[in-house]
C-alpha cells in the first residue's frame, strides 16, 4: 500500500513538473519571439506590414462578401467583434511603427555621435607658423 501511494505521488509530482516545464518553454519561447521582434528591425518591419495586411483583408472582407453576416442589426457581436480586431491589430502596428521610429532615431544620434570622436581623434591638428 504505501508503495503505491510513493509511486502515485511520485508520478504526480512528474506530472507536475513536466508540466511547469512545459509552461515556462513555451513562455520562454514566446519571449524569445517578441525579442526578435524588438530587436530586429526587418522582423519589426514585416511583423508591422503583416499585421496591416490582416486588418485591411478584414476590413475589406466586412465590407464586401462578409457584409450580410456582420450586419450590426443581425449580428451585433460579430460586428463589433470585427471593429475591434481590426482597432486591436492597427493599433499594434501603430506602436510598433513609433517603436521602430524611436530605435532608429536612437541609432542615428549614437552613430552621429561616433563619427564626431572619429572626427575629432583623426583630423589633423592646425599649428600656426608664425
Amino acid at each position: 500500500m504505501n508503495s503505491e501511494r510513493g509511486s502515485a505521488r511520485k508520478s504526480s509530482q512528474s506530472c507536475r513538473t513536466i508540466l511547469l516545464a512545459k509552461r515556462r518553454c513555451a513562455q520562454g519561447r514566446s519571449l524569445f519571439v517578441q525579442r526578435g521582434v524588438i530587436r530586429e528591425q526587418t522582423t519589426r518591419r514585416n511583423a508591422m506590414f503583416i499585421l496591416l495586411l490582416v486588418a485591411l483583408t478584414l476590413l475589406f472582407s466586412g465590407t464586401t462578401f462578409l457584409k450580410t453576416t456582420l450586419n450590426p442589426r443581425e449580428h451585433p457581436i460579430w460586428f463589433v467583434l470585427l471593429w475591434i480586431v481590426c482597432g486591436w491589430l492597427t493599433v499594434t502596428a501603430l506602436l510598433l511603427a513609433i517603436f521602430d521610429l524611436l530605435i532608429v532615431k536612437l541609432e542615428s544620434r549614437r552613430a552621429q555621435r561616433v563619427l564626431r570622436r572619429n572626427l575629432k581623434t583623426n583630423s589633423p591638428k592646425a599649428t600656426i607658423n608664425e
